[in-house]
Protein backbone atom coordinates (compact mmCIF):
# COMPACT_ATOMS: atom_id res chain seq x y z
CA UNK A 1 0.00 0.00 0.00
CA UNK A 2 1.31 3.60 -0.40
CA UNK A 3 0.02 7.17 -0.40
CA UNK A 4 0.64 10.56 0.36
CA UNK A 5 -2.49 11.78 2.23
CA UNK A 6 -4.31 13.97 -0.84
CA UNK A 7 -8.08 14.33 -1.36
CA UNK A 8 -8.33 13.64 -4.88
CA UNK A 9 -4.85 11.65 -6.65
CA UNK A 10 -4.99 12.47 -10.54
CA UNK A 11 -2.63 14.71 -11.87
CA UNK A 12 -3.62 18.14 -11.88
CA UNK A 13 -2.21 18.75 -15.28
CA UNK A 14 -2.12 15.63 -18.03
CA UNK A 15 -1.54 15.60 -21.88
CA UNK A 16 -4.43 15.92 -23.76
CA UNK A 17 -4.71 13.96 -26.95
CA UNK A 18 -3.38 15.78 -30.14
CA UNK A 19 -1.90 14.17 -33.53
CA UNK A 20 2.24 13.47 -32.91
CA UNK A 21 4.18 12.22 -36.17
CA UNK A 22 6.20 9.39 -34.43
CA UNK A 23 9.07 7.37 -36.21
CA UNK A 24 7.67 4.33 -36.80
CA UNK A 25 10.13 1.56 -34.54
CA UNK A 26 9.71 -2.36 -35.95
CA UNK A 27 7.98 -4.34 -34.46
CA UNK A 28 6.34 -1.29 -31.60
CA UNK A 29 2.66 0.11 -31.80
CA UNK A 30 2.15 3.03 -28.91
CA UNK A 31 -1.39 4.31 -28.92
CA UNK A 32 -2.86 6.52 -28.58
CA UNK A 33 -0.66 9.55 -29.11
CA UNK A 34 -0.48 12.25 -26.44
CA UNK A 35 1.32 15.40 -26.54
CA UNK A 36 4.90 15.21 -24.98
CA UNK A 37 4.91 11.59 -26.15
CA UNK A 38 7.16 11.52 -28.33
CA UNK A 39 9.48 13.28 -26.25
CA UNK A 40 8.80 10.73 -23.37
CA UNK A 41 9.12 7.80 -26.18
CA UNK A 42 11.68 8.57 -28.71
CA UNK A 43 13.11 5.93 -30.75
CA UNK A 44 15.84 4.99 -28.49
CA UNK A 45 13.22 4.36 -25.87
CA UNK A 46 11.24 2.27 -27.89
CA UNK A 47 13.81 0.17 -29.27
CA UNK A 48 14.91 -0.35 -25.55
CA UNK A 49 11.37 -1.74 -25.18
CA UNK A 50 11.06 -3.71 -27.74
CA UNK A 51 14.35 -5.38 -27.10
CA UNK A 52 13.34 -6.13 -23.17
CA UNK A 53 10.29 -7.00 -24.33
CA UNK A 54 11.48 -9.94 -26.41
CA UNK A 55 14.22 -10.75 -23.70
CA UNK A 56 11.89 -11.35 -20.86
CA UNK A 57 8.61 -11.79 -22.29
CA UNK A 58 7.93 -15.19 -22.41
CA UNK A 59 9.91 -16.04 -19.30
CA UNK A 60 7.31 -13.89 -17.79
CA UNK A 61 4.23 -15.71 -19.15
CA UNK A 62 5.93 -18.75 -17.90
CA UNK A 63 6.25 -17.44 -14.18
CA UNK A 64 2.22 -16.21 -14.26
CA UNK A 65 1.33 -19.85 -15.76
CA UNK A 66 3.69 -21.10 -12.59
CA UNK A 67 1.69 -18.66 -10.17
CA UNK A 68 -2.05 -20.35 -11.46
CA UNK A 69 -0.47 -24.06 -11.25
CA UNK A 70 0.30 -23.20 -7.45
CA UNK A 71 -2.62 -21.25 -7.01
CA UNK A 72 -4.26 -24.18 -8.08
CA UNK A 73 -2.53 -26.52 -5.75
CA UNK A 74 -3.78 -24.27 -3.07
CA UNK A 75 -7.14 -24.50 -3.75
CA UNK A 76 -7.10 -28.38 -3.69
CA UNK A 77 -5.96 -28.22 -0.15
CA UNK A 78 -1.76 -27.22 -0.49
CA UNK A 79 -0.25 -24.89 1.71
CA UNK A 80 2.81 -23.08 1.13
CA UNK A 81 6.07 -24.14 2.58
CA UNK A 82 9.89 -23.88 2.16
CA UNK A 83 11.47 -24.73 -0.43
CA UNK A 84 13.48 -28.44 -0.35
CA UNK A 85 15.22 -27.48 -3.37
CA UNK A 86 16.58 -24.49 -2.67
CA UNK A 87 17.78 -25.51 1.16
CA UNK A 88 21.71 -24.97 0.43
CA UNK A 89 21.12 -21.22 -0.47
CA UNK A 90 19.19 -20.57 3.02
CA UNK A 91 21.70 -22.65 4.82
CA UNK A 92 24.93 -20.89 2.90
CA UNK A 93 27.28 -18.15 4.23
CA UNK A 94 26.62 -15.56 1.69
CA UNK A 95 25.66 -11.55 1.56
CA UNK A 96 24.33 -8.98 -0.49
CA UNK A 97 26.48 -6.27 -2.47
CA UNK A 98 27.05 -3.19 -0.47
CA UNK A 99 24.06 -0.84 0.10
CA UNK A 100 24.94 2.79 -1.55
CA UNK A 101 25.72 5.66 0.77
CA UNK A 102 22.30 6.99 0.08
CA UNK A 103 20.17 3.75 1.07
CA UNK A 104 22.16 3.32 4.61
CA UNK A 105 19.63 5.51 6.87
CA UNK A 106 15.70 4.82 5.54
CA UNK A 107 14.16 5.14 9.10
CA UNK A 108 11.47 6.94 7.62
CA UNK A 109 10.01 6.61 4.20
CA UNK A 110 6.85 7.97 2.91
CA UNK A 111 5.03 6.98 -0.24
CA UNK A 112 2.86 8.53 -3.16
CA UNK A 113 1.09 8.90 -6.48
CA UNK A 114 3.40 10.89 -9.06
CA UNK A 115 1.60 13.96 -9.84
CA UNK A 116 3.62 17.52 -9.40
CA UNK A 117 2.48 18.65 -5.98
CA UNK A 118 2.69 15.13 -4.32
CA UNK A 119 5.92 14.35 -5.63
CA UNK A 120 7.23 17.83 -4.54
CA UNK A 121 6.02 17.66 -1.27
CA UNK A 122 7.47 14.13 -1.01
CA UNK A 123 10.81 14.90 -1.76
CA UNK A 124 10.81 18.06 0.76
CA UNK A 125 9.02 16.66 3.64
CA UNK A 126 11.88 15.58 5.75
CA UNK A 127 11.62 11.67 5.01
CA UNK A 128 14.33 9.99 4.23
CA UNK A 129 13.22 8.10 1.38
CA UNK A 130 10.51 8.36 -1.13
CA UNK A 131 9.07 5.68 -3.28
CA UNK A 132 7.11 7.32 -5.92
CA UNK A 133 4.35 4.83 -6.55
CA UNK A 134 3.47 3.71 -9.77
CA UNK A 135 1.50 0.58 -8.88
CA UNK A 136 -1.11 0.66 -6.16
CA UNK A 137 -1.67 4.46 -5.79
CA UNK A 138 -1.74 4.69 -9.42
CA UNK A 139 -5.32 4.44 -11.38
CA UNK A 140 -2.92 3.49 -15.18
CA UNK A 141 -4.93 5.38 -17.74
CA UNK A 142 -2.65 6.39 -20.50
CA UNK A 143 -2.30 9.84 -19.59
CA UNK A 144 -1.32 9.37 -15.67
CA UNK A 145 1.24 6.81 -16.75
CA UNK A 146 3.24 9.34 -19.41
CA UNK A 147 2.50 12.29 -16.89
CA UNK A 148 4.07 10.53 -13.96
CA UNK A 149 6.85 9.89 -16.25
CA UNK A 150 7.12 13.62 -17.21
CA UNK A 151 6.99 14.70 -13.35
CA UNK A 152 9.81 12.05 -12.22
CA UNK A 153 11.88 13.76 -15.24
CA UNK A 154 11.39 17.17 -13.88
CA UNK A 155 11.79 16.10 -10.25
CA UNK A 156 15.45 14.51 -11.23
CA UNK A 157 16.28 17.61 -13.21
CA UNK A 158 15.25 19.88 -10.21
CA UNK A 159 13.05 22.32 -12.03
CA UNK A 160 9.49 20.23 -11.06
CA UNK A 161 7.08 23.05 -10.01
CA UNK A 162 3.53 23.57 -9.31
CA UNK A 163 1.04 25.96 -8.83
CA UNK A 164 -2.43 25.10 -7.68
CA UNK A 165 -5.57 26.73 -9.05
CA UNK A 166 -6.35 30.03 -8.10
CA UNK A 167 -9.37 30.49 -5.51
CA UNK A 168 -11.90 33.37 -5.77
CA UNK A 169 -9.62 35.18 -7.34
CA UNK A 170 -6.58 34.63 -4.91
CA UNK A 171 -3.36 33.14 -6.85
CA UNK A 172 -3.32 29.36 -6.19
CA UNK A 173 -0.02 28.27 -4.05
CA UNK A 174 3.03 27.91 -5.97
CA UNK A 175 5.30 24.61 -5.08
CA UNK A 176 8.49 23.97 -5.43
CA UNK A 177 11.25 21.66 -4.63
CA UNK A 178 14.45 22.52 -2.20
CA UNK A 179 17.82 21.99 -2.78
CA UNK A 180 18.23 18.40 -3.79
CA UNK A 181 20.40 17.70 -0.71
CA UNK A 182 17.70 18.79 1.22
CA UNK A 183 14.88 16.29 -0.46
CA UNK A 184 13.99 12.47 0.01
CA UNK A 185 15.84 9.98 -1.93
CA UNK A 186 13.97 9.13 -4.54
CA UNK A 187 12.57 5.01 -5.19
CA UNK A 188 10.28 4.30 -7.85
CA UNK A 189 8.06 1.64 -7.62
CA UNK A 190 7.11 -0.33 -11.47
CA UNK A 191 3.98 -2.17 -11.95
CA UNK A 192 4.26 -5.76 -10.51
CA UNK A 193 4.52 -8.49 -13.27
CA UNK A 194 0.88 -9.61 -13.68
CA UNK A 195 0.06 -6.10 -14.92
CA UNK A 196 -0.11 -5.23 -18.48
CA UNK A 197 0.39 -1.74 -20.08
CA UNK A 198 -2.03 -2.11 -22.82
CA UNK A 199 -1.15 0.89 -25.08
CA UNK A 200 2.38 -0.35 -26.02
CA UNK A 201 1.65 -3.31 -28.16
CA UNK A 202 4.90 -5.33 -29.19
CA UNK A 203 5.01 -7.88 -31.74
CA UNK A 204 1.49 -8.14 -31.04
CA UNK A 205 1.33 -8.75 -27.39
CA UNK A 206 1.15 -6.09 -24.46
CA UNK A 207 4.50 -5.32 -22.88
CA UNK A 208 4.81 -5.59 -18.91
CA UNK A 209 3.55 -2.55 -17.14
CA UNK A 210 6.40 -2.79 -14.63
CA UNK A 211 9.17 -2.90 -17.76
CA UNK A 212 7.45 -0.08 -19.16
CA UNK A 213 7.70 1.81 -15.77
CA UNK A 214 11.48 0.60 -15.16
CA UNK A 215 13.00 1.06 -18.79
CA UNK A 216 11.26 4.20 -19.56
CA UNK A 217 12.06 5.75 -15.73
CA UNK A 218 16.01 4.46 -16.33
CA UNK A 219 16.48 5.69 -20.21
CA UNK A 220 15.57 9.26 -19.09
CA UNK A 221 16.96 9.36 -15.33
CA UNK A 222 19.59 6.73 -14.91
CA UNK A 223 22.74 9.25 -16.00
CA UNK A 224 22.05 12.13 -13.82
CA UNK A 225 21.15 9.56 -10.85
CA UNK A 226 24.39 8.23 -11.25
CA UNK A 227 26.07 11.78 -11.27
CA UNK A 228 24.34 12.33 -7.53
CA UNK A 229 25.08 9.01 -6.40
CA UNK A 230 21.32 8.58 -5.99
CA UNK A 231 20.01 5.48 -7.98
CA UNK A 232 18.54 4.64 -9.94
CA UNK A 233 16.13 3.09 -7.04
CA UNK A 234 13.67 0.46 -7.54
CA UNK A 235 11.21 -0.98 -5.69
CA UNK A 236 10.34 -4.41 -6.76
CA UNK A 237 6.19 -5.32 -5.62
CA UNK A 238 4.24 -8.75 -5.44
CA UNK A 239 6.95 -11.31 -6.07
CA UNK A 240 5.91 -14.43 -5.41
CA UNK A 241 9.46 -16.88 -5.73
CA UNK A 242 12.79 -16.55 -6.38
CA UNK A 243 12.29 -17.04 -9.80
CA UNK A 244 10.36 -13.99 -10.91
CA UNK A 245 12.91 -11.97 -8.68
CA UNK A 246 15.84 -14.08 -11.26
CA UNK A 247 13.41 -12.15 -14.19
CA UNK A 248 14.17 -8.97 -12.40
CA UNK A 249 17.79 -9.30 -12.37
CA UNK A 250 17.12 -10.03 -16.69
CA UNK A 251 15.45 -7.25 -16.80
CA UNK A 252 17.33 -4.91 -15.14
CA UNK A 253 20.87 -6.52 -15.94
CA UNK A 254 19.31 -5.97 -19.84
CA UNK A 255 18.42 -2.32 -19.27
CA UNK A 256 21.74 -1.78 -17.76
CA UNK A 257 23.42 -3.44 -20.73
CA UNK A 258 21.34 -1.04 -23.32
CA UNK A 259 21.81 2.28 -21.37
CA UNK A 260 25.84 1.39 -20.77
CA UNK A 261 25.29 1.50 -17.37
CA UNK A 262 27.72 -0.27 -14.75
CA UNK A 263 25.82 -4.09 -13.95
CA UNK A 264 24.38 -3.21 -10.95
CA UNK A 265 24.00 0.37 -10.89
CA UNK A 266 20.39 0.07 -10.53
CA UNK A 267 19.80 -0.97 -7.14
CA UNK A 268 16.18 -2.61 -5.45
CA UNK A 269 14.29 -3.33 -2.35
CA UNK A 270 11.50 -5.89 -2.53
CA UNK A 271 8.58 -5.67 -1.15
CA UNK A 272 7.38 -9.49 0.55
CA UNK A 273 3.82 -8.74 0.11
CA UNK A 274 2.86 -11.93 -0.94
CA UNK A 275 2.76 -15.53 1.40
CA UNK A 276 4.37 -18.32 -1.19
CA UNK A 277 7.11 -14.78 -0.87
CA UNK A 278 7.87 -15.66 2.61
CA UNK A 279 9.05 -18.71 2.27
CA UNK A 280 11.39 -17.60 -0.44
CA UNK A 281 12.88 -14.65 1.08
CA UNK A 282 16.58 -16.05 1.44
CA UNK A 283 16.26 -17.10 -2.37
CA UNK A 284 14.98 -13.75 -3.23
CA UNK A 285 17.84 -11.75 -1.67
CA UNK A 286 20.39 -14.53 -3.34
CA UNK A 287 18.64 -14.17 -6.81
CA UNK A 288 19.19 -9.98 -6.77
CA UNK A 289 22.54 -10.16 -4.40
CA UNK A 290 24.55 -8.13 -6.44
CA UNK A 291 21.77 -5.42 -6.56
CA UNK A 292 19.45 -5.90 -3.32
CA UNK A 293 19.47 -3.85 -0.46
CA UNK A 294 16.73 -4.97 1.54
CA UNK A 295 12.99 -6.34 1.64
CA UNK A 296 10.34 -4.69 3.10
CA UNK A 297 6.97 -5.90 4.50
CA UNK A 298 4.07 -5.02 2.76
CA UNK A 299 1.50 -6.05 5.26
CA UNK A 300 -1.50 -4.92 3.63
CA UNK A 301 -1.03 -6.61 -0.06
CA UNK A 302 0.30 -9.53 2.31
CA UNK A 303 -2.73 -9.88 4.21
CA UNK A 304 -4.74 -9.39 0.33
CA UNK A 305 -2.09 -12.51 -0.63
CA UNK A 306 -3.05 -14.65 2.75
CA UNK A 307 -6.16 -14.01 1.57
CA UNK A 308 -6.14 -15.03 -1.90
CA UNK A 309 -3.76 -17.85 -1.56
CA UNK A 310 -6.55 -19.43 1.12
CA UNK A 311 -9.52 -18.39 -0.49
CA UNK A 312 -11.18 -22.26 -0.26
CA UNK A 313 -9.75 -22.87 2.89
CA UNK A 314 -12.39 -22.59 5.31
CA UNK A 315 -10.61 -23.22 7.81
CA UNK A 316 -7.99 -19.86 6.97
CA UNK A 317 -10.91 -17.16 6.69
CA UNK A 318 -10.03 -13.82 8.40
CA UNK A 319 -11.88 -11.79 10.64
CA UNK A 320 -12.61 -8.22 9.27
CA UNK A 321 -9.98 -6.07 8.25
CA UNK A 322 -9.44 -3.86 11.01
CA UNK A 323 -9.39 -7.04 13.67
CA UNK A 324 -5.93 -8.33 11.22
CA UNK A 325 -3.27 -6.38 12.91
CA UNK A 326 0.57 -6.92 12.87
CA UNK A 327 0.29 -8.47 16.74
CA UNK A 328 -1.39 -10.71 15.19
CA UNK A 329 0.77 -14.53 15.64
CA UNK A 330 0.64 -15.09 12.22
CA UNK A 331 1.84 -11.47 10.85
CA UNK A 332 4.22 -11.04 13.70
CA UNK A 333 5.86 -13.92 12.65
CA UNK A 334 6.45 -13.33 9.06
CA UNK A 335 7.73 -9.48 10.18
CA UNK A 336 10.29 -11.02 12.61
CA UNK A 337 11.30 -13.73 10.30
CA UNK A 338 11.81 -11.03 7.67
CA UNK A 339 14.33 -9.27 10.06
CA UNK A 340 16.06 -12.04 10.87
CA UNK A 341 16.78 -13.05 6.98
CA UNK A 342 17.91 -9.59 6.26
CA UNK A 343 20.29 -8.79 8.67
CA UNK A 344 21.76 -12.28 8.29
CA UNK A 345 22.37 -11.40 4.83
CA UNK A 346 23.84 -7.58 5.43
CA UNK A 347 20.14 -6.70 4.21
CA UNK A 348 17.50 -3.39 5.16
CA UNK A 349 14.14 -4.91 6.78
CA UNK A 350 11.76 -2.17 6.50
CA UNK A 351 8.41 -2.06 8.26
CA UNK A 352 4.78 -1.09 6.98
CA UNK A 353 3.06 1.53 6.50
CA UNK A 354 0.54 3.49 8.36
CA UNK A 355 -2.46 4.37 6.56
CA UNK A 356 -3.66 7.34 9.32
CA UNK A 357 -4.27 10.55 7.76
CA UNK A 358 -4.57 13.50 9.90
CA UNK A 359 -8.00 14.13 11.90
CA UNK A 360 -8.44 17.99 11.90
CA UNK A 361 -12.05 18.63 12.67
CA UNK A 362 -11.45 16.37 16.14
CA UNK A 363 -8.25 16.25 18.00
CA UNK A 364 -9.37 13.60 20.35
CA UNK A 365 -9.68 10.98 17.65
CA UNK A 366 -7.01 12.22 16.12
CA UNK A 367 -4.63 12.03 19.50
CA UNK A 368 -6.26 8.61 19.44
CA UNK A 369 -5.02 7.92 15.77
CA UNK A 370 -1.22 8.88 16.61
CA UNK A 371 -1.26 6.42 19.35
CA UNK A 372 -2.11 3.91 17.39
CA UNK A 373 1.10 4.74 15.02
CA UNK A 374 3.54 5.74 17.88
CA UNK A 375 2.66 1.83 19.21
CA UNK A 376 3.12 0.31 15.59
CA UNK A 377 6.25 1.93 15.06
CA UNK A 378 7.64 1.53 18.39
CA UNK A 379 6.39 -2.33 17.96
CA UNK A 380 8.92 -1.76 15.09
CA UNK A 381 11.45 -0.68 15.77
CA UNK A 382 11.71 -3.07 18.52
CA UNK A 383 11.72 -5.86 16.82
CA UNK A 384 14.53 -4.49 14.92
CA UNK A 385 13.65 -3.20 11.36
CA UNK A 386 16.10 -0.49 9.87
CA UNK A 387 12.74 1.31 8.78
CA UNK A 388 9.24 2.45 8.17
CA UNK A 389 6.46 3.76 5.83
CA UNK A 390 4.03 6.29 6.71
CA UNK A 391 1.41 7.73 4.48
CA UNK A 392 1.40 11.49 5.43
CA UNK A 393 3.49 13.98 6.20
CA UNK A 394 2.30 14.92 9.46
CA UNK A 395 3.31 11.42 10.43
CA UNK A 396 6.71 11.39 9.56
CA UNK A 397 7.85 13.78 12.60
CA UNK A 398 5.68 10.81 15.01
CA UNK A 399 7.92 7.68 13.33
CA UNK A 400 11.03 9.90 12.98
CA UNK A 401 10.83 10.36 16.48
CA UNK A 402 10.20 6.81 18.07
CA UNK A 403 13.23 5.66 15.30
CA UNK A 404 15.62 8.41 17.05
CA UNK A 405 15.23 7.34 20.16
CA UNK A 406 15.86 3.50 19.68
CA UNK A 407 17.95 3.41 16.48
CA UNK A 408 20.60 5.94 17.34
CA UNK A 409 23.05 4.18 14.16
CA UNK A 410 21.58 4.38 10.81
CA UNK A 411 20.07 0.93 10.71
CA UNK A 412 19.83 -2.06 12.70
CA UNK A 413 21.96 -4.64 11.12
CA UNK A 414 23.66 -6.25 13.89
CA UNK A 415 19.98 -7.04 15.55
CA UNK A 416 20.32 -10.61 13.94
CA UNK A 417 17.37 -11.91 15.70
CA UNK A 418 18.96 -15.28 16.42
CA UNK A 419 15.66 -15.72 18.96
CA UNK A 420 13.54 -16.03 16.31
CA UNK A 421 12.26 -19.72 15.45
CA UNK A 422 9.40 -19.64 12.37
CA UNK A 423 7.64 -23.09 11.13
CA UNK A 424 5.37 -23.08 8.07
CA UNK A 425 2.56 -23.79 10.66
CA UNK A 426 2.95 -20.39 12.20
CA UNK A 427 3.15 -18.26 8.92
CA UNK A 428 0.01 -19.67 8.01
CA UNK A 429 -2.74 -19.98 11.00
CA UNK A 430 -5.33 -17.59 10.85
CA UNK A 431 -5.96 -15.45 13.65
CA UNK A 432 -9.45 -15.57 15.51
CA UNK A 433 -11.87 -12.99 15.17
CA UNK A 434 -15.44 -11.35 14.63
CA UNK A 435 -16.86 -10.09 11.02
CA UNK A 436 -19.65 -7.48 12.14
CA UNK A 437 -22.10 -5.66 10.01
CA UNK A 438 -20.16 -2.58 9.94
CA UNK A 439 -16.77 -4.38 8.99
CA UNK A 440 -18.97 -5.95 6.36
CA UNK A 441 -20.70 -2.60 5.58
CA UNK A 442 -16.93 -0.81 5.51
CA UNK A 443 -15.21 -3.16 3.01
CA UNK A 444 -18.12 -3.04 0.77
CA UNK A 445 -18.39 0.89 0.94
CA UNK A 446 -14.23 0.97 0.89
CA UNK A 447 -14.13 -1.06 -2.15
CA UNK A 448 -17.14 0.59 -3.99
CA UNK A 449 -15.61 4.38 -3.19
CA UNK A 450 -12.17 3.18 -4.34
CA UNK A 451 -13.22 1.45 -7.50
CA UNK A 452 -14.94 4.18 -8.39
CA UNK A 453 -12.31 6.67 -8.34
CA UNK A 454 -9.69 4.40 -9.82
CA UNK A 455 -11.97 3.88 -12.82
CA UNK A 456 -12.10 8.09 -12.48
CA UNK A 457 -8.11 7.96 -12.58
CA UNK A 458 -7.79 8.55 -9.02
CA UNK A 459 -5.36 5.71 -7.59
CA UNK A 460 -5.66 6.68 -3.85
CA UNK A 461 -8.35 7.53 -1.82
CA UNK A 462 -9.34 9.30 1.72
CA UNK A 463 -11.77 7.12 3.65
CA UNK A 464 -12.54 7.07 6.98
CA UNK A 465 -9.54 8.66 8.25
CA UNK A 466 -7.23 5.76 6.48
CA UNK A 467 -5.39 6.29 3.23
CA UNK A 468 -7.17 3.74 0.84
CA UNK A 469 -5.17 2.39 -2.20
CA UNK A 470 -5.43 -0.99 -4.13
CA UNK A 471 -4.00 -2.95 -1.87
CA UNK A 472 -6.51 -1.99 0.90
CA UNK A 473 -9.34 -2.13 -1.88
CA UNK A 474 -8.09 -5.68 -2.48
CA UNK A 475 -8.04 -7.00 0.90
CA UNK A 476 -11.94 -5.57 1.32
CA UNK A 477 -12.77 -7.61 -1.72
CA UNK A 478 -11.13 -10.89 -1.37
CA UNK A 479 -13.21 -10.66 2.04
CA UNK A 480 -16.14 -9.97 0.99
CA UNK A 481 -15.76 -13.09 -1.61
CA UNK A 482 -14.12 -15.35 1.34
CA UNK A 483 -16.82 -15.20 3.53
CA UNK A 484 -20.05 -15.62 0.42
CA UNK A 485 -17.50 -19.03 -0.84
CA UNK A 486 -15.90 -20.59 2.12
CA UNK A 487 -18.51 -22.29 4.11
CA UNK A 488 -21.67 -20.45 5.88
CA UNK A 489 -20.64 -17.46 7.74
CA UNK A 490 -22.64 -15.25 10.02
CA UNK A 491 -22.15 -11.76 11.34
CA UNK A 492 -21.31 -11.30 15.11
CA UNK A 493 -24.91 -10.47 15.20
CA UNK A 494 -26.22 -13.81 13.76
CA UNK A 495 -27.18 -12.42 10.13
CA UNK A 496 -26.37 -15.06 7.46
CA UNK A 497 -23.61 -13.61 5.48
CA UNK A 498 -25.19 -13.98 1.61
CA UNK A 499 -25.94 -12.94 -1.71
CA UNK A 500 -29.09 -11.04 0.41
CA UNK A 501 -27.24 -9.55 2.75
CA UNK A 502 -24.64 -8.22 -0.36
CA UNK A 503 -27.47 -7.27 -2.24
CA UNK A 504 -28.88 -5.04 0.43
CA UNK A 505 -25.82 -3.48 1.47
CA UNK A 506 -24.91 -2.50 -2.14
CA UNK A 507 -29.03 -1.22 -2.46
CA UNK A 508 -28.43 1.47 0.14
CA UNK A 509 -25.00 2.60 -0.46
CA UNK A 510 -25.44 4.99 -2.48
CA UNK A 511 -28.16 7.03 -0.29
CA UNK A 512 -25.61 6.69 3.05
CA UNK A 513 -23.11 8.26 0.64
CA UNK A 514 -25.65 10.60 -0.04
CA UNK A 515 -24.15 13.65 -2.13
CA UNK A 516 -21.52 12.14 -4.45
CA UNK A 517 -20.38 15.00 -6.08
CA UNK A 518 -17.72 15.71 -4.46
CA UNK A 519 -16.26 12.24 -4.18
CA UNK A 520 -13.52 11.59 -6.47
CA UNK A 521 -14.68 9.29 -9.12
CA UNK A 522 -18.47 9.97 -7.55
CA UNK A 523 -19.90 9.23 -11.15
CA UNK A 524 -18.60 6.24 -11.42
CA UNK A 525 -19.90 4.89 -8.40
CA UNK A 526 -22.72 2.82 -10.21
CA UNK A 527 -19.92 1.37 -12.33
CA UNK A 528 -18.41 0.37 -9.23
CA UNK A 529 -21.03 -0.97 -7.78
CA UNK A 530 -21.70 -3.24 -10.52
CA UNK A 531 -18.20 -3.67 -11.09
CA UNK A 532 -17.77 -5.29 -6.81
CA UNK A 533 -21.31 -7.30 -7.26
CA UNK A 534 -20.07 -8.87 -10.72
CA UNK A 535 -16.43 -10.35 -8.91
CA UNK A 536 -18.04 -11.13 -5.24
CA UNK A 537 -20.56 -13.13 -6.83
CA UNK A 538 -18.15 -15.02 -9.55
CA UNK A 539 -17.63 -18.51 -8.56
CA UNK A 540 -14.18 -18.06 -8.65
CA UNK A 541 -11.93 -15.19 -7.06
CA UNK A 542 -10.25 -13.06 -9.91
CA UNK A 543 -6.39 -12.28 -8.97
CA UNK A 544 -6.75 -8.88 -8.57
CA UNK A 545 -9.33 -6.54 -8.54
CA UNK A 546 -7.21 -3.91 -11.45
CA UNK A 547 -7.37 -6.47 -14.16
CA UNK A 548 -10.62 -6.69 -15.16
CA UNK A 549 -11.11 -2.83 -14.11
CA UNK A 550 -7.97 -2.22 -16.18
CA UNK A 551 -10.32 -3.09 -19.60
CA UNK A 552 -12.54 -0.01 -18.46
CA UNK A 553 -9.77 2.73 -18.28
CA UNK A 554 -8.78 4.94 -21.41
Amino acid sequence: MSAVATAHCSHPSVPVPVPVPVRPTPGITVAPRLAGQSALLPAGALALLVSLHRSVEPERQARLAARRRRQAFFDQGGVPDFRTDTAAIRTGDWTVAPIPAALQDRRVEITGPTDPKMVINALNSGARVFMADLEDSTSPTWRNVLAGQQTLIDAVRGDLAYTAPAVDGRPGKAYALRPSAEQAVLIVRPRGWHLDEKHVQIDGQPIAGGLFDAAVFAFHNARALMRKERGPYLYLPKLESMEEAALWETALSHIEGMLGLPQGQIKVTVLIETLPAVFEMDEILHALRGRIVGLNCGRWDYIFSYLKTFRRHADKVLPERGQVTMTQPFLKAYSELLIQTCHRRGAHAMGGMAAQIPINHDPAANEQALARVRADKLREVRAGHDGTWVAHPALIPVARAIFDEHMPGPNQHAVLRRDVRVARDDLVAPCPGTITRAGFENNVEVCVRYLAAWLDGNGCVPIHNLMEDAATAEISRSQLWQWLHAGDRQLDDGTAIDAGLLDSVLRTLPAKLGDTTALPGGGRIADAIGLLDTLTRADELAEFLTVPAYRQLD
